[in-house]
């Protein structure tokens, strides 16, 4: 009597694995290309397949390693699209065991070292049985620089014997040097129609009773990866007891039910706090993970979005048609300042969860704060009920603002204090005109802030503007009084530095009485002015009628508004490159 060992279980992403071109799904462009270079003998030397996890890069490596060296069940087969699965190379490749197709990772094996022990040194010898000696590397980007290049000269000029076979999903992270030498094939995400297709054949094959619906969940949540869709398919099967439903699905993979997704969806948006956060509630009693909750209404609020724009995105097989109906009916209504607000709410609520110590807790604040600005105005309307009134403001009638220093209008939103036009003589310049004519450029005490300003003497300014009370000023001479907290050595350190600046000598001298207001008092009282000016604005009193906590930071003239953006589009231009400055 024999003992007959059990048979071993066998993943379905393994026991399905493709073993031939037509058995790739979804890939049907590369497949294309691939036939016509082999059917013309047109076999590049080096192959490069980039695309996302589980699309199908290692397998097609092989399928290409097997068509290479495929001799055919009489065996005398020559290179082919359609490798026969029988023969000594087709079983030895699928098996991972076969002595001319050497496959690396390159996660584990970054070093030039390995590069040269696996590759260079061995590339010169031929095949020990087969066609083509085949080197394949999986996560190709994961080599370091100096492996890339010692790989480059052989790439270029392999032995004829040799054949290259590369998989990475970073494509950008490998050179272009190492790019140019191979032919590039970009797989494709798997279509969700296709997707729920092979899902299918998979369960029938496996005898397992499915849902659609389970299938379509398994479909969105693979991403268009073959690999993840078959295995979440496998762990589905194992769930279920008898019929695979949806909402097994659901439990199994953490997600919340999307239609109690959309209920919750619809709470926030008609600013129901309360009703929202027991929606919320009650799906995380039912296991659905606050975070997976918060993701699905991004996705709810992305997909409304697109069917917004695009009214065909409806169509999409993963989604059920009462969901379909209610996600047209939300793109109808809801205008889209509201989508694209709640859009960059929810990302942001989505990185608080994640860093939050619990996370329901940073849910529940976020449907709060969501359930708050749902009903808020957009700016238009805003500036509409603000031009209508609030109510029991009743606007005013117009009244013209008194006119500025520049001959403009005051603004509410801006105001700085007037200062005199002068001229910025530079220390260059100043030296080289008589003494007269060098003072005659500052007529006035303004055009000696202006002076300092010009200088970036910042200490001195702030000291000037602040402890100074400008007794007499005369061009080359000024009086003042200090105020109590002023340095002891201003007028010294005055005098020195517009000399310095003027190539003149200046007397500066302190005096014990007679000031005026300092600079800063003045501007103090002038701002002061302006914002009492600006409250008298209806405009402003409905704003703040509206806001009673506002308040007003800044005072701006409009001439001086376009004269602060003319110069920061002066300095943006001042500091871009130009090519032809060095000549």
């Amino acid at each position: 009597m024999t003992d007959t060992a059990p048979p071993v279980y066998q993943v379905l992403a393994r026991k399905y694995r493709p073993e031939t071109f037509a058995d790739l799904v979804g890939q049907e462009a590369m497949v294309r290309t691939l036939k016509n270079a082999f059917k013309a003998d047109r076999i590049a030397q080096a192959f490069i397949m980039t695309g996302i996890r589980g699309t199908g890069k290692t397998t097609t490596a092989r399928i290409i390693a097997k068509g290479m060296n495929c001799i055919g069940q009489d065996g005398k087969g020559g290179p082919t699209t359609e490798p026969c699965g029988t023969c000594e190379h087709c079983v030895a490749i699928m098996e991972g065991r076969h002595v001319d197709v050497m496959e690396m990772d390159a996660a584990s094996n970054t070093g030039v070292d390995n590069i040269r022990d696996t590759i260079i040194d061995t590339v010169h010898y031929r095949a020990a049985s087969a066609r083509y000696k085949i080197y394949i590397i999986d996560e190709v980007h994961m080599l370091s620089p100096s492996a890339f290049n010692a790989l480059l000269k052989t790439l270029e000029e392999p032995p004829a014997h040799v054949k290259f076979i590369f998989a990475t999903t970073e494509i950008r992270k490998v050179p272009v040097t190492v790019l140019s030498r191979c032919q590039r094939f970009d797989l494709r995400r798997i279509e969700p129609e296709v997707q729920i297709a092979l899902l299918r054949k998979l369960a029938n094959a496996e005898n397992a009773a499915i849902t659609d619906d389970a299938l379509a969940l398994i479909a969105r949540a693979a991403e268009g990866s073959a690999r993840d869709a078959t295995s979440l398919l496998d762990q589905a099967i194992s769930h279920g007891a008898g019929e695979t439903t949806a909402g097994q699905v659901r439990d199994m993979l953490g997600l919340a039910d999307r239609g109690r997704v959309l209920d919750l969806f619809d709470l926030i948006l008609k600013g129901d706090a309360a009703g929202a956060l027991a929606e919320l509630s009650a799906q995380y009693a039912d296991g659905a993970d606050p975070m997976a909750v918060l993701r699905d209404l991004a996705e709810i609020t992305h997909w409304v979005s697109v069917i917004k724009i695009t009214p065909e995105a409806a169509e999409d097989p993963t989604i059920g048609p009462d969901e379909r109906a209610r996600g047209q009916a939300m793109a109808g209504a809801l205008p889209m300042r509201v989508l694209t607000r709640m859009w960059q709410m929810l990302l942001k609520a989505l990185e608080e969860i994640a860093t939050a110590p619990n996370a329901m807790m940073a849910a529940e604040m976020a449907v709060i704060r969501l359930t708050h600005v749902a009903d808020l105005p957009d700016p238009e309307q805003l500036l509409r009920r603000l031009a209508d009134g609030p109510g029991p403001v009743a606007a005013p009638a117009p009244q013209t603002p008194a006119p500025t220093a520049t001959g403009g209008t005051q603004a509410a939103s801006t105001r700085t204090p007037p200062r005199a036009a002068a001229s910025r003589p530079t220390a260059a310049t100043a030296p080289a005109l008589g003494a007269q004519d060098a003072l005659a450029r500052y007529a006035s005490f303004p055009a000696v802030i202006d002076l300092i300003r010009s200088n970036r003497d910042v200490k001195l300014l702030v000291e000037v503007e602040n402890h100074l009370r400008l007794v007499r000023y005369t061009p080359g001479r000024i009086e003042f009084e200090p105020t109590a907290g002023a340095p002891r050595d201003l007028a010294a350190t005055l005098s020195q530095r517009l000399q310095g600046w003027t190539g003149v000598r200046w007397g500066v001298c302190v005096v014990g009485d007679g000031g005026g207001r300092t600079i800063a008092e003045e501007r103090d009282a002038e701002t002061t002015a302006a914002k009492a000016e600006a409250m008298q604005n209806p405009l402003v009193k409905t704003v703040f009628a509206a806001f009673p906590k506002a308040e007003i930071t800044a005072i701006r003239t409009p001439q001086q508004s376009l004269d602060e953006a003319a110069a920061a589009a002066l300095a943006e231009v001042e500091d871009e490159w130009d090519p032809f400055e060095d000549g």
